[in-house]
């Protein structure tokens, strides 16, 4: 079984930047799809990224696409997820998942299909 610990939230004036890490042990991520999810207060937690096994697909939730971009590290066994231009609402908290994927080209985006979970790293952004 992997665990996920995310870092690198924080807070942060509108405009500016922030990289998220999620770092994995327990199993390699070289065998899972990776998610960024994101939740706010009150709302529902979505999805925000997704990167396949392979790195060379990804998928973006329209309103970041452009600002973030997701990564992956085999080495560092380590999922990147970068935001820049961030907006006050951007302010979440952020959660990184593990999917197991048939094919290394599947990008997952359903939150249900993501059984592994970090804890979340908060990010604010201020106006």
């Amino acid at each position: 079984q992997v665990q996920l610990v995310e870092s690198g939230g924080g807070l942060v004036q509108a405009g500016g930047s922030l990289r998220l890490s999620c770092a994995a042990s327990g199993r390699t991520l070289s065998a899972y799809g990776m998610g960024w999810f994101r939740q706010a207060p009150g709302k529902e937690r979505d999805i925000v990224a997704a990167i396949s096994r392979s790195g060379a697909n990804t998928y973006y939730e329209p309103s970041v696409k452009d600002r973030f971009t997701i990564s992956r590290d085999s080495a560092k066994n380590t999922v990147y997820l970068q935001l820049n231009s961030l907006k006050p609402e951007d302010t979440a908290t952020y959660y990184c998942a593990a999917s197991r994927t048939l094919y290394t080209i599947d990008v997952p985006t359903a939150g249900n299909q993501y059984p592994y979970w970090g804890q979340g790293t908060q990010v604010t952004v201020s106006s």
